[in-house]
């Protein structure tokens, strides 16, 4: 098996090192290819903290490629796994489908928000290929991904202007606590705006004539 997947891995590797030398128009192909079934050496954050250490003054048009690369990619994704159907969802563990599609129809749009904003190993593309095999609403998907893809690489960006080549260590070090701490925020938010809707549901079913 190794021996098969070296020279795929030395291709990609080549093909990473290539698209790097145009600079963010390379950066925005490895996102797309990244968001896809395409998973390249040199990952969209890492290329994001060089370019935005080389020109730090060209971060936010950086963090604007690589959103657009990124949710490009995820499109693709979402329309191939709407054509596929469930095969698409084969690769993947029946419990983790299953505990996916459950989050998807309990929290909508926010599940998939959620997806974006946590690092690796989390299964974010079993997302997306969730989202497209049960026909989630593709505008609630898209704005889902850009708003927590943006966010993610312009905070990436701002830590490469900050601290220079420190910043992959530093981003190692606490980008799970930062993206843990926006999750649970994120389902507090909507746990409150639920529980304030039914309390407002039931004083004006109270006040309602005859009740």
């Amino acid at each position: 098996m190794k021996s098969l997947l070296h020279p795929v891995t030395k291709w990609l590797t080549r093909l990473s090192e290539y698209l790097i030398t145009f600079g963010a128009f390379g950066l925005f192909a490895v996102a797309v290819l990244d968001s896809t079934f395409v998973p390249l050496p040199s990952s969209v954050d890492a290329l994001m903290i060089l370019l935005s250490t080389t020109n730090p003054s060209w971060m936010v048009f950086y963090a604007f490629m690589a959103t657009s690369g990124s949710a490009l990619g995820c499109l693709l994704l979402y329309l191939l796994s709407k054509r596929a159907g469930a095969r698409a969802l084969r690769k993947f563990s029946e419990a983790k489908q299953r505990r996916v599609k459950n989050w998807i129809e309990r929290y909508d749009a926010v599940s998939v928000l959620v997806a974006t904003l946590l690092p690796p190993p989390f299964p974010f593309k079993l997302f997306v290929v969730t989202a497209g095999v049960f026909r989630f609403s593709l505008v609630r998907f898209m704005l889902a991904i850009v708003v927590g893809r943006a966010f993610r690489f312009l905070l990436i960006g701002y830590f490469a202007m900050r601290y220079g080549a420190e910043a992959k260590a530093i981003l190692v070090k606490y980008y799970p606590w930062i993206g843990l701490g926006l999750v649970v925020a994120i389902l507090l938010f909507v746990l409150i705006k639920r529980w304030v809707k039914r309390g407002t549901e039931a004083v004006e079913q109270t006040l309602e004539p005859g009740s």
